[in-house]
C-alpha cells in the first residue's frame, strides 16, 4: 500500500508532460518561419539572390514535412520517447551547424538536418499531450498544444526581426541551444511510454520511405517555387508535377498493400478523422496565408520596416492566447461543430473588415481586425483538433497526428503559392482596369498630371525630365491601388474559403465514446 502511493507521488504532473514536449514542438514551429525575415541578411553573407536565399525556408520545410509524416512509424520502430529525444539532438546539432555556416550548401545540408529533427516534434508532443490528459480535459488539451503551434508563426518573424538586428542572423539558430536542453532534461524526466505502444518494426518499408521522399519534396518544391518559376509555363514545374502526383499515388497504392506501412493510410476509414483533415487543410490555408500576406501588405504598402512587419501579427497572437484556454473549457459544454461554425463567423467578419483596407490604413486600423481573428481562430483549430483524434484507436493517435498536421502545413505551403499568385496576378489585373481611365479625356487627370509636372519643374528639372517624373508617379500611385485592390480581393477569397467549410463541419459525426487514456495522470 506504501509503494503506491510513493508511486503515485513520483507521478509527474501533466502540465509538467504537457510543458516538457511543448517545447521542443515551439522550436520545430517556429524555425518554419523565424528564418524569413534573416534572408536579405543572408543574401549579403553568401552572396546569393532572393531567389536562390529562399532554399533556406524550403530545405527545412521539406525535411520537416517528411519527417512529420514519419512519426508514427519511428516511435513503433524506436519507442516514442527515444524518438523524441533523438529528434530533438538532431535538431540541435542541425541549429547549430547553420549558425556556424560559412558557404551556401552547407546552410541548406544544416537546415536539411534541423527540419529532420524539428519536423517529429510537432505529432509527438501532440500525441504525448493527449494521452497525459483525460478524456473530459482532451479540449483544455489542444488548446496547451495549440498555444505551440498556432502561435509560433505569429511570433517567429518577429522574435527573427529582433535578434537579426541586434545580435546578427547565426543567433536565430543559436537561441536553440539552451532550450533544447531544457526540453531533454525534462522530456527525459517526466515523459515514459505507455504500455499499449507496439514496438519494433519486422520489415522496413523501403519502397514507402522512398516514394514518401520523393512525393512530399516534390510538392514542397512545386508549391514554394511555383509562383517564381510561372507554374505550368516551366516545363520544370511540369515534370516537377508529373513526378509528384505519381509518388504520391504510388505512396497511397502501396501503403494500403503493406502490413507494416511507413504512413497508415487506413486510418482515413475514420469518417470523423477524414473530414476533420478535409476542414484542417482549408484552415492551413487561411491561417499562414494570412501570416504570408499580412506582413508583405504593411512593407510593401506602408513602408514598415520588417521587424515591425512581424510586430503587426502580434494582436492576433495575444487574442490567440486568451481565448485558446476558454475554449478548451467550453469544448465539453457546447457542440464542438457549434464551436466552430462561431469562429468560422468571427473569421469570416475580420477578413471582410480586412476587404476594406485602404492605403492610408494604420496599425489602429489593422489592429482591431487581427483580434477579431484571433479571437475566433481557438474555436476552429481546438474543436477541430480534438473532435478529428478522439475516435481513434489509442495506438494509432501518433500516426493520426502526423497526418493531421501534414494537412495542416500544405494547407499553408498552398496557402503561400496561392496567395503570392494572386496578388500578382491581381494587381496586374487591377493595374489594367485603372489604366483605362487615365487618360487626356479626364479632367481630373490632366489637372493631377500639370500639378505635377510644375512641382518637379519647380524643383530644377527640365520640362522634359518633369513630364517622365510626372509619369512615373502616376504610374507608382496605380500601381499602388492596384495591389491594395488584390490585398482586399484576397481577404474576400479567404473569407468566402471558410464559409465553404461549413457544410464539412456539419458532416463531422460527433463520437459517442471519447479518447481515453490508459492511464490517465493527475495532478
Amino acid at each position: 500500500m506504501s509503494s503506491s502511493v510513493d508511486k503515485s507521488h513520483l507521478t509527474p504532473s501533466k502540465w509538467i508532460v504537457a510543458l516538457s514536449v511543448m517545447i521542443g514542438a515551439f522550436m520545430g514551429v517556429m524555425d518554419m518561419s523565424v528564418v524569413n525575415v534573416a534572408l536579405p541578411h543572408m543574401m549579403g553573407t553568401f552572396g546569393e539572390n532572393m531567389s536562390a536565399i529562399t532554399w533556406v525556408a524550403t530545405a527545412y520545410s521539406i525535411a520537416a514535412v517528411i519527417m512529420l509524416t514519419m512519426a508514427g512509424w519511428w516511435s513503433t520502430l524506436m519507442g516514442r520517447k527515444n524518438f523524441y529525444l533523438a529528434s530533438l539532438a538532431i535538431f540541435t546539432i542541425g541549429s547549430i551547424l547553420a549558425g556556424m555556416s560559412h558557404t551556401f550548401p552547407e546552410m541548406i545540408a544544416c537546415r536539411i538536418l534541423q527540419g529532420m529533427g524539428g519536423g517529429s516534434l510537432v505529432p509527438l508532443a501532440q500525441a504525448i499531450i493527449r494521452e497525459t490528459f483525460p478524456s473530459k480535459e482532451q479540449g483544455m488539451a489542444m488548446a496547451i498544444f495549440s498555444m505551440g503551434v498556432v502561435v509560433a508563426p505569429a511570433i517567429g518573424p518577429v522574435f527573427g526581426g529582433w535578434l537579426t538586428d541586434h545580435y546578427g542572423w547565426a543567433w536565430i539558430f543559436y537561441i536553440n541551444i539552451p532550450f533544447s536542453l531544457v526540453a531533454a532534461l525534462m522530456v527525459n524526466a517526466f515523459v515514459h511510454d505507455p504500455p499499449y505502444l507496439r514496438r519494433g518494426i519486422k520489415k522496413i518499408d523501403i519502397v514507402g520511405i522512398v516514394l514518401l521522399t520523393v512525393g512530399l519534396a516534390g510538392l514542397q518544391v512545386f508549391l514554394e517555387r511555383g509562383q517564381q518559376e510561372n507554374w505550368f509555363e516551366s516545363t520544370w514545374m511540369i515534370w516537377t508535377a508529373v513526378f509528384t502526383a505519381v509518388s504520391l499515388l504510388s505512396l497511397v497504392v502501396w501503403e494500403l498493400s503493406v502490413a507494416e506501412p511507413i504512413v497508415n493510410f487506413r486510418i482515413f476509414k475514420n469518417a470523423q478523422f477524414r473530414m476533420g483533415v478535409a476542414v484542417v487543410l482549408v484552415f492551413g490555408v487561411a491561417l499562414y496565408g494570412t501570416t504570408f500576406i499580412l506582413p508583405q501588405f504593411t512593407q510593401r504598402l506602408l513602408n514598415y520596416p520588417a521587424y515591425q512587419a512581424g510586430l503587426v501579427l502580434m494582436p492576433r497572437a495575444i487574442a490567440l492566447m486568451c481565448v485558446l484556454p476558454i475554449v478548451g473549457k467550453l469544448y465539453n459544454i457546447v457542440d464542438p461543430r457549434k464551436l466552430m461554425i462561431f469562429g468560422i463567423g468571427v473569421v469570416c467578419i475580420s477578413y471582410f473588415q480586412l476587404a476594406h483596407l485602404a492605403t492610408s490604413a494604420g496599425q489602429g486600423n489593422i489592429m482591431p481586425m487581427l483580434l477579431l481573428m484571433g479571437t475566433g481562430m481557438p474555436f476552429i483549430f481546438i474543436s477541430l483538433s480534438t473532435l478529428s483524434l478522439n475516435s481513434l484507436e489509442k495506438e494509432h493517435v501518433t500516426s493520426a497526428s502526423g497526418l493531421f498536421n501534414l494537412f495542416q502545413q500544405v494547407g499553408g505551403n498552398i496557402g503561400y503559392a496561392l496567395m503570392a499568385t494572386l496578388l500578382e496576378r491581381n494587381t496586374q489585373i487591377h493595374h489594367a482596369t485603372l489604366s483605362e481611365h487615365i487618360t487626356l479625356f479626364d479632367r481630373n487627370c490632366v489637372a493631377f498630371f500639370n500639378q505635377t509636372v510644375a512641382f518637379f519643374h519647380h524643383q530644377g528639372m527640365s520640362l522634359g525630365q518633369a513630364k517622365d517624373a510626372a509619369l512615373a508617379m502616376v504610374n507608382r500611385l496605380v500601381t499602388q491601388q492596384a495591389e491594395m485592390m488584390a490585398y482586399n480581393d484576397i481577404s474576400i477569397f479567404l473569407m468566402f474559403l471558410f464559409i465553404c467549410c461549413v457544410p464539412l463541419v456539419l458532416m463531422i459525426p460527433i463520437p459517442k465514446v471519447r479518447f481515453e487514456p490508459t492511464a490517465p495522470i493527475e495532478m
